[in-house]
């Protein structure tokens, strides 16, 4: 059962994003991201995908946010899932990583980005 969103609290929004995001992070980015760190091929492909993501979540206008990132890594799996897709079982190859997990690393890697450093605040006024 869902509630309507006006009921929904912001906050648990915000934390199921980011529990989405770190569930993509453990299972991809972390070793995605350092073989694509190791292999200049792979962190092209990822740029790409990347590029193609922000590009479809209207990035190059606004600033990427977590809720769109887990909305979208959300909406890749769900598609993944009703094309009989399944995850590997073992330790991805990422010598030659399918489009699925390529685009997924590539929302990791930008999930990465929105821990960058944060400008610091203004002062009151």
């Amino acid at each position: 059962m869902r509630a309507p969103l006006e009921r929904v609290n912001p906050r648990m929004l915000v934390d199921a994003a980011r529990s989405t995001l770190a569930s993509l992070s453990s299972t991809v980015g972390t070793d995605g991201l350092a073989a694509a760190a190791a292999r200049p091929g792979l962190l092209a492909l990822v740029d790409q995908h990347a590029a193609a993501v922000r590009e479809s979540l209207d990035g190059d206008r606004r600033a990427l946010t977590v809720a769109a990132l887990a909305g979208y890594t959300e909406g890749v799996r769900a598609a993944a899932r009703e094309h009989d897709w399944h995850p590997p079982a073992g330790p991805i190859d990422w010598a030659a990583p399918d489009w699925l997990l390529t685009r997924l690393l590539a929302v990791a890697a930008l999930a990465r980005s929105l821990d960058g450093p944060r400008p610091a605040p203004l002062p009151p006024l």
